[in-house]
C-alpha cells in the first residue's frame, strides 16, 4: 500500500483500498490523485475502462469533501445508466467508515423514489445527464455548492449527443467548481469542450504504450462487403471456446447481426443505448455469469461492462477513431490472460486499417478464413469430441435398453449415419458453405495499396487523416442515435452506386440524421440503404444503390412543383 500511501491518502482510504485487494496505482491514479488533493486546477484526463479512472477522480472527491455539509458537493455524470450504477458502486466501495451519502439517478427507473434520496440529502450524485436535468428542474436536484463535477467517458457524452444538456447543466453547478473531464480518446473536440467549459486545467495522458495490451494478439479479414456476416459465422465456428464480444458501429447493425446469429443457432445476446434499463441490466448480468457466450454491441452500450476473462474481441468494421479501436480490443487479454482481436472489414475500409495500425503502433495479421472443405473438416472433429465427451461425462444408462432394442433391428453404421444426419443437418455438407471470395490487393485500385514509393504512401495517409477530421468535425452524434454514423462510413463508395445531390444544406438546418428522415418519409428507402453523406453549407450529397437512386430520383420529380426536384443527380463539377 505504500504506493498509494505516497500520493497523499488517509489511513482510512488506505485501509478501504487494501480491504478491496488494492496494492499498487495505475498510472492514471499516480498523475491524478496528487493533482486533484494538492491542486487548485480543473483537470483533462484520458483514461479507459479497466485503467482506475473511477479510483482517479473519486478517491480525492472522498477525502476533501466536507462531512458537516448537507449538501451535493460532487455531481459525477455519465453516459449510460451501466456506467453511472458501477461508478457509484466503486465510489461507495472506497468510502470505508466516511459519513459520505452517494445517491445514482438514471432514467427508466422511477424518478420518485430518487427524489426522496435527494431530499433526504446526500453528498456525491452520480447520474447520466437527461434524468439530472429532469431533477433540477424539479428543483429537488440543488448544485450550488457543488465542490466538483466529473464528465466520466466525455467523448461517448459528446456521441449520445448530451452537449446541450451538458451546458445546462453546468449553469446550475456552483461557478466556482472544479471540472474534472474524462475521456477514452483525445479528439480535437474533447479538448475543444475543455477549453470552453474549463478553467486552466492539467492535462493527464497516458502513453499510447501504456494503453495497448501485449497479451492481444491481433488479425483481420478482408471480404466483400456481402460476405461479411458470413465470414463472422465462419470465425465464431472456428474460433475455439468463444467468450467475447461483437463491436458494430451503429444501433441498426447490432440489431440485425444479433438476429441473424440467433436465426443461425449461435447463443447470442444484443447491448445498445435504447434498450429499455430493467433488459440492459438483464443482459450484462447474464453475460457476465456465461448465459451466453456472445454479446453484440455498440461502444456506448458496453462500456461499464467489465469482464477479465473475455477471449475475444471481433470488430465488425473498423471505428471510427484509432483510439477507440485500442479501447475496445482492450476488453480482453486482461489480467495476464491471453486475448484475440479480430476484425471483419471490407475492401473500402483498408486504408482505415493501416490508418489505425499506425496510430495505435500495432500490426494485424492477415488472416485466411477457412472454405467449405475446411469447415466440413472442423465440424466433423468438433462432432467427435461432443460425442466422446457425452461418453466420458454424462449418464446415459437409461437409454440403453432402447439402444440395444434399435441395434437388434439396424446396421450400427447405417444407425449412427442417420443419426449424424438428423442432428448435424447440413453442417457437414461443403455445398451448405458460401463461397465467400478473396479480395486482392488489386481491387483498391489504388497507388496507396500497390506501390512501394513512400511519398505515395505518406501523402495517401495524410488525405485519409484530414478526410476522418473532416468528417469527426461536422459529425453530429445524435444523428447516429437512430439512424447509425453514416458520416462514419467510409467516403469511398461501391462503383455500382449513385451519388445524389440534394438541394438543403446546414444554413437550412439539415444534418445526417434530418436527411435519413426525409428519404425515408418521401420514398421508403431504408436509411441502411444511404450512404456516404456529405453535409454542406448550401446543400448535401448522398449516395445509395443505383435501383433506389432511380426510386428517389421519381418520387422528386413527380413532386418538384414548379421549380428545380429536391433531388438530383450529381455532378462532378458540384462534387468538387
Amino acid at each position: 500500500m505504500e504506493g498509494f500511501r505516497a500520493l497523499g491518502l488517509s489511513e482510512d482510504i488506505l485501509l478501504a483500498l487494501e480491504t478491496k485487494g488494492y496494492e499498487v496505482p495505475t498510472p492514471i491514479q499516480q498523475q491524478t490523485i496528487p493533482l486533484l488533493l494538492n491542486g487548485d486546477l480543473d483537470i483533462v484526463g484520458q483514461a479507459q475502462t479497466g485503467t482506475g479512472k473511477t479510483a482517479a477522480f473519486g478517491l480525492p472527491i472522498l477525502e476533501r469533501f466536507d462531512p458537516n455539509q448537507r449538501a451535493v458537493q460532487a455531481l459525477i455524470l455519465a453516459p449510460t445508466r451501466e456506467l453511472a450504477i458501477q461508478t457509484a458502486e466503486e465510489i461507495k466501495s472506497f468510502k470505508g467508515s466516511k459519513k459520505i451519502w452517494i445517491t445514482t439517478v438514471y432514467g427508466g427507473a422511477p424518478i420518485s423514489s430518487q427524489m426522496r434520496e435527494l431530499e433526504k440529502g446526500t453528498h456525491v450524485v452520480v447520474g447520466t445527464p437527461g434524468r439530472v436535468i429532469d431533477l433540477i428542474e424539479r428543483k429537488k436536484l440543488i448544485l450550488d455548492q457543488v465542490k466538483y463535477v466529473v464528465l466520466d467517458e466525455a467523448d461517448e457524452m459528446l456521441n449520445m449527443g448530451f452537449i446541450d444538456d451538458i451546458e445546462l447543466i453546468l449553469k446550475s453547478c456552483a461557478t466556482d467548481r472544479r471540472m474534472l473531464l474524462f475521456s477514452a480518446t483525445m479528439p480535437d473536440r474533447i479538448l475543444s469542450l475543455a477549453k470552453r467549459y474549463m478553467g486552466k486545467f492539467n492535462m493527464v495522458q497516458i502513453a499510447k504504450q501504456d494503453i495497448t495490451n501485449v497479451n492481444i494478439s491481433q488479425s483481420y479479414f478482408e471480404v466483400p462487403d456481402r460476405d461479411k456476416f458470413d465470414a463472422l459465422c465462419r470465425v465464431l465456428d472456428v474460433e475455439e471456446d468463444f467468450y467475447g464480444i461483437i463491436f458494430c458501429n451503429t444501433k441498426a447493425e447490432v440489431i440485425e447481426i444479433a438476429n441473424h446469429l440467433n436465426d443461425k443457432g449461435y447463443s447470442t445476446d444484443a447491448l445498445h443505448g435504447d434498450i429499455q434499463q430493467n433488459l440492459r441490466e438483464k443482459v450484462v448480468k447474464q453475460f457476465k455469469t456465461n448465459k451466453f457466450g456472445v454479446l453484440v454491441a455498440t461502444d456506448v452500450a458496453a462500456r461499464g461492462i467489465d469482464i477479465s476473462d473475455l477471449t475475444h474481441v471481433i470488430n465488425y468494421g473498423l471505428p471510427q477513431d484509432p483510439e477507440s479501436y485500442v479501447h475496445r480490443i482492450g476488453r480482453t487479454g486482461r489480467a495476464g490472460k491471453e486475448g484475440k482481436a479480430i476484425a471483419i472489414i471490407s475492401p473500402s475500409e483498408k486504408r482505415k486499417l493501416q490508418f489505425v495500425e499506425r496510430i495505435s503502433k500495432a500490426k494485424m495479421k492477415k488472416g485466411k478464413l477457412p472454405d467449405a472443405n475446411d469447415m466440413v473438416k472442423i465440424k466433423k472433429r468438433r462432432l467427435v469430441e461432443h460425442i466422446e465427451t457425452i461418453i466420458e461425462t454424462e449418464h446415459y444408462s437409461e437409454y440403453t435398453e432402447l439402444a440395444n432394442e434399435i441395434l437388434a433391428e439396424k446396421n450400427p453404421e447405417v444407425l449412427v449415419a442417420a443419426l449424424i444426419k438428423h442432428f448435424a443437418k447440413d453442417e457437414l455438407n461443403p455445398k451448405a458453405y458460401k463461397q465467400i471470395k478473396e479480395v486482392v490487393k488489386e481491387e483498391f485500385g489504388s497507388r496507396f495499396d500497390r506501390g512501394n514509393d513512400r511519398g505515395d504512401r505518406r501523402g495517401a495517409e495524410r488525405r485519409f487523416e484530414r478526410r476522418d477530421d473532416s468528417r469527426r468535425d461536422d459529425r453530429r452524434s445524435d444523428d447516429r442515435k437512430s439512424f447509425g454514423d453514416r458520416e462514419a462510413a467510409p467516403r469511398r463508395r461501391n462503383a455500382s452506386s449513385t451519388r445524389l445531390f440534394f438541394a438543403q444544406g446546414r444554413s437550412e438546418g439539415m444534418s445526417p440524421r434530418q436527411l435519413l428522415v426525409i428519404l425515408k418519409n418521401d420514398t421508403g428507402v431504408e436509411p441502411r440503404k444511404i450512404d456516404d453523406i456529405r453535409i454542406l453549407d448550401n446543400f448535401s450529397f448522398f449516395a445509395t444503390n443505383s435501383d433506389d437512386a432511380e426510386r428517389i430520383l421519381s418520387h422528386y420529380k413527380r413532386n418538384k412543383g414548379a421549380g428545380k426536384p429536391m433531388v438530383d443527380r450529381a455532378r462532378e463539377r458540384e462534387e468538387r
